[in-house]
């Protein structure tokens, strides 16, 4: 059985930085295309960073250049960091894992609860 579950999330101000982390179990990250993707209140799910088996990376335009995703396959486990943080970014976070080793139109099959991030002016 597949399990995701996510940590880092939290309160920051403006300009601060957090990580967050999505361990994985009943799956083996190094293997497919993972992702975070999040929804801030009254928002639709938005996708924010893609990162395929062979390191290619896909960011939100949004994020570029303040947040990076990652992945360490010896802790089976995915990584987002996130730096400069804007009020813009307040949403809840999710870890997503599909089942292909390319993300481009890649289904995410499986999702994490989620994990708050808040980013105060």
């Amino acid at each position: 059985q597949v399990q995701l579950v996510e940590s880092g999330g939290g309160s920051v101000q403006a300009g601060g930085s957090l990580r967050l982390s999505c361990a994985a179990s009943g799956y083996t990250v190094s293997n497919y295309c993972m992702g975070w993707f999040r929804q801030a209140p009254g928002k639709e799910r938005e996708e924010v960073a893609l990162l395929n088996t062979v390191g290619s990376r896909n960011y939100a335009d949004s994020v570029k250049g303040r947040f990076t995703i990652s992945k360490d396959n010896a802790k089976n486990t995915l990584y987002l960091q996130m730096n400069s943080l804007k009020p813009e970014d307040t949403a809840v976070y999710y870890c997503a894992a599909g089942r292909t080793s390319y993300c481009r139109n890649a289904d995410f099959d499986y999702w994490g609860p989620g994990t708050q991030v808040t980013v105060s002016s």
